[in-house]
């Protein structure tokens, strides 16, 4: 795998899609994660589980990406829920002040059975 590629998996389940997703998100792909995560609301998903454990690196174009999404999920009485964030991850949330918008945790497990 690239460092600057952007990997993304989605899992389904009763509830919730766990989707995984590593490498990069910058202003090269974020329209496509952004994308990627608009279709899953668009079938109907709106409980997100999203590992961002193997994420090296986000731009503030995928903090918007996850923003808007959790803004579609909460019209649909959803969440998006992040699982593992990287330090990395955790510490653009943190500065960027929306560590309180986002339940974080520990594990996917603990995300998942959080729905």
């Amino acid at each position: 795998m690239s460092d600057t590629a952007m990997n993304f998996s989605v899992e389904s389940m009763k509830r919730v899609d766990l989707v995984t997703v590593s490498g990069r998100i910058d202003s090269s792909n974020a329209s496509d994660f952004e994308g990627n995560l608009r279709e899953l609301t668009g079938n109907g998903r709106s409980n997100l589980v999203l590992n961002l454990a193997g994420v090296t690196y986000m731009s503030s174009a995928g903090l918007r990406a996850l923003v808007s999404t959790l803004k579609e999920c909460k019209k649909r009485s959803g969440d998006v829920r992040i699982a593992t964030p990287s330090e990395r991850v955790a510490e653009v949330l943190t500065l960027a002040g929306l560590d309180t918008l986002f339940q974080v945790y520990d594990d996917d497990a603990a995300a998942v059975g959080s729905f």
